[in-house]
């Protein structure tokens, strides 16, 4: 296979985007792109984008054909891709599979997601019920907002069958929201949390589902937001102008699907997440232990426990108690979202597979803010999910060398 470099990433803050239309978000993505790197848009030979729920949010359809009114895109191979909260990992995996295929040296995936209005505001029932589209239908009834719920399932059965109690998952939230507050993309970046305010139902920090676990300050944020990131091959490279000593490597990835319906699975140790993680660590050549930097699909704090699992980070059932211990701060033993995941840092559906990894390579490369930065990073792993822990994306980055 060819060697696959990532020559250029950029996004936006991520939150709110106001009275930004779905074209200008494109072309602002793919433009500030190629600024990073100070190469034209017709330096691109292909290229894939994502946004989860445009159709239904934003009334917008054939993705692909705005990539291309992007001037110096037009004419070449584009495809929008949507895997529910893996859209943006699959559409780097699109574009990386286009250049194996030789169908050019150079790509661009982007991804986005406008979930909010004009004025910044937010259709709580309505944002509720399409993201409750990828779920299965026989999981929808009885459940007003879909997704909590089937989460805050999940959760009740993690600390159930692991023994693990709210104020381990709360320690999730509170690391991150600590580390959003030095990236200036977040979402949260005002926001101090402690861990007794994370731990206690009261205020703002209300029930999600009567009878469940799940509170406000568990979950990932409603955001909109855009990332791009343009990936190479080495011929690729030289004509950006790079060399690969400059450039961050994509040295493994692997995307595995599991049944949409929760039931009847081992959600709690999800099979393809599993398959997918470690086929990426056996391409890259690589074992768990060798990664200290990683960024999970943290979309509830019980995935940021499951995910430390899924990418070797601790024994099953564990996951909670690797960022209890601080074995997950940016000090620790593995740095696991310091950009402030999903929960501080925001979740813009479709950008938020591809803003893990070029958040990861910010850190393999060194160009983290100096708070955030870990000192000497060696592999970076990074996990993205769609659905009920059906889809994932799972890669692993090597430094510059």
């Amino acid at each position: 296979m060819k060697p696959i470099y990532i020559a250029a990433y950029h996004q936006s803050p991520f939150g709110k985007l106001f009275d930004m239309t779905v074209p200008s978000i494109i072309e602002r993505a793919v433009t500030g792109a190629c600024q990073e790197i100070g190469v034209e848009a017709s330096a691109i030979d292909v290229a894939s984008i994502g946004s989860a729920c445009n159709f239904s949010l934003n009334e917008q359809g054939l993705l692909a054909g705005l990539l291309a009114s992007v001037p110096g895109l037009e004419g070449k191979p584009i495809e929008a891709v949507e895997n529910a909260c893996a859209t943006g990992g699959q559409a780097v995996l699109s574009v990386v599979h286009k250049l194996q295929l030789e169908l050019g040296d150079v790509g661009i995936a982007v991804g986005f997601e406008k979930m909010r209005d004009a004025a910044g505001k937010m259709d709580g029932k309505l944002i509720g019920r399409v993201l409750g589209y990828f779920s299965h239908p026989d999981e929808r009834e009885g459940k007003v907002f879909v997704f909590p719920h089937l989460f805050a399932e999940v959760m009740a059965a993690y600390m159930a069958t692991h023994c693990v109690t709210a104020r381990e998952l709360a320690s999730i939230a509170v690391t991150e929201y600590a580390n959003a507050r030095f990236n200036p993309f977040a979402q949260m970046r005002d926001v101090t949390l402690t861990l007794d305010v994370a731990e206690t139902l009261e205020g703002v920090n209300r029930s999600i589902v009567e009878g469940l676990p799940l509170k406000t300050y568990d979950c990932s944020q409603i955001s909109d937001g855009y990332a791009a990131m343009m990936l190479a091959t080495r011929e690729g490279l030289e004509r950006l102008g790079l060399s690969p000593a400059q450039c961050v490597r994509l040295a493994g990835w692997a995307q595995a699907t599991d049944p949409l319906k929760k039931a009847g699975r081992d959600v709690l140790r999800p099979a393809g997440a599993y398959r997918a993680m470690q086929k990426a660590y056996t391409m890259a050549g690589i074992k768990a232990n060798e990664v200290n930097v990683a960024e999970l699909h943290d979309c509830f704090t019980v995935m940021g426990a499951i995910g430390t699992e899924v990418v070797g980070k601790a024994d099953v059932g564990r996951g909670a108690r690797y960022w209890a211990d601080e074995r997950a701060a940016v000090t620790g033993e593995c740095a696991i979202n310091t950009s402030g995941g999903l929960i501080a840092k925001g979740h813009p559906i479709g950008a938020t597979g591809i803003a893990m990894i070029g958040w990861s390579a910010w850190q393999l490369a060194g160009k983290a803010p100096r708070e955030l930065q870990v000192a000497n990073p060696r592999y970076a792993a990074t996990f993205n999910i769609g659905g009920p822990i059906c889809a994932s994306v799972c890669t692993v980055l090597a430094p510059p060398a």
